[in-house]
């Protein structure tokens, strides 16, 4: 959902140029797989399309492709630092780290609760993009 909210405040801000957003898993469960319907749906409510998503693994070389890399909860934040090694240049961040209420961004897949997904996914991604660029 963070991935498809983060492209459409860029986009409706004007700052789509400045951006190169993706998404990816750190664990291999939905490899292969679309936007998980209910979150499809949360995302369609609120005017989001995220057709043609295919779910894909983060890599070693993400940490080399990008700027800044975000994680929704300490277990992906673990997982990531596993993945890559290290951080050395501090890219790796939890989104809900650039509000004023910093931890992890509610997991839907446990307790079905989309909407409060949704409203931290579009918290942490507004506070995100009004810290861009990080200093």
């Amino acid at each position: 959902m963070a991935e498809y909210i983060m492209k459409y405040l860029v986009s409706v801000t004007g700052r789509q140029n400045e951006f190169v957003i993706d998404s990816a898993a750190t664990s291999t469960e939905e490899i292969g797989s679309p936007v998980y319907p209910p979150a499809r749906h949360k995302l369609a409510e609120n005017g989001i399309r995220c057709d043609g998503h295919i779910a894909r693994q983060i890599t070693r070389d993400d940490y080399d492709r990008y700027d800044l890399i975000i994680g929704m909860d300490n277990a992906n934040y673990r997982n990531m630092l596993r993945i890559f090694g290290c951080d050395p240049l501090k890219k790796v961040h939890l989104l809900m780290d650039f509000t004023s209420r910093p931890g992890d961004v509610a997991d839907p897949w446990y307790t079905g609760n989309f909407d409060a997904t949704w409203n931290d996914c579009l918290e942490g991604c507004k506070a995100l993009l009004n810290h861009w660029p990080l200093q």
